[in-house]
């Protein structure tokens, strides 16, 4: 841990170095999320509810997903950028430092102009927890924040994924953006709005219902068991598939001679 906060450090004052650009990063991200929360909000405008979720329900669905991906894009962008480390050679230089190689990828890297979503995120928060209609006991307090810790970890997961596939292509492969990029933007909504099959699919294949859908409906007192509140730790299962197939491609890697 220490290691890994001087990193960041490094990466804070780098970034720093030029702060109006910085800045400016920073409110492209905040105005680049502002875009599907307008969505939102038209569309909402116009249909009032949404398979009988209101306006404020969806924003804190909206919430907790852009609030995990930008705190998992934020620390975890070494794995997201991947391939630009193995194709430049870098991931031979990590290989020979005396220690593990997933710290080392977690270090390279730290996009910390992510907190533009995540401040509109917050501001999405400080409006639908009190709007939602949710009568906060200290059970579903913790729920929502299992909700945002346990997105961050299926994220996260999602960017092991995507390194680990560069191993063997060494280019990175764009499908994954369909699961990340695309599953941020699948949870604007309460995944069930999309029909079952979805649904099934982010539960079983990529679990963000488990981490967005089904305890949300424990928050709003729709849920069949109350262990649809526990479902976000389950998510964290998914990360034993992931660290499975970096440890493969790690075996499997060759350098690119850069």
């Amino acid at each position: 841990m220490k290691l890994y906060l001087h990193y960041l450090s490094i990466h804070l004052r780098a970034q720093m170095q030029y702060k109006t650009s910085f800045l400016l990063t920073v409110l492209g991200q905040f105005v680049g999320s502002f875009t599907f929360l307008l969505s939102i909000l038209f569309l909402m405008n116009r249909f009032h509810t949404i398979r009988g979720f209101t306006t404020a329900q969806v924003l804190l669905c909206f919430g907790v997903v852009l609030m995990a991906f930008s705190i998992a894009e934020c620390f975890f962008r070494g794995f997201d950028s991947f391939a630009g480390t193995i194709s430049g050679g870098q991931f031979d230089r990590i290989l020979v430092r005396p220690r593990s190689e997933v710290l080392l990828t977690l270090c390279s890297k730290a996009e910390l102009s992510r907190i533009g979503r995540f401040a509109q995120a917050a501001l999405v928060f400080a409006y639908a927890i009190p709007s939602s209609g949710v009568h906060w006991t200290w059970d579903k307090i913790l729920t929502l924040i299992f909700m945002v810790v346990s997105g961050v970890a299926l994220f996260s997961g999602l960017f092991v994924i995507y390194a680990a596939i560069c191993f063997f292509t060494t280019e990175g492969l764009e499908f994954m953006n369909i699961f990340t990029d695309g599953g941020r933007e699948f949870g604007s909504y309460p995944i069930a709005v999309y029909g079952e099959r979805v649904l099934k699919f982010f539960t079983f294949v990529v679990p963000l219902a488990l981490v967005q859908y089904y305890p949300f409906l424990y928050l709003v007192d729709q849920a069949e068991h109350r262990w649809y509140a526990l479902t976000p730790l389950a998510a964290w299962l998914f990360l034993i598939p992931c660290a499975i197939l970096w440890k493969v491609g790690l075996r499997h890697y060759k350098s690119t001679g850069s």
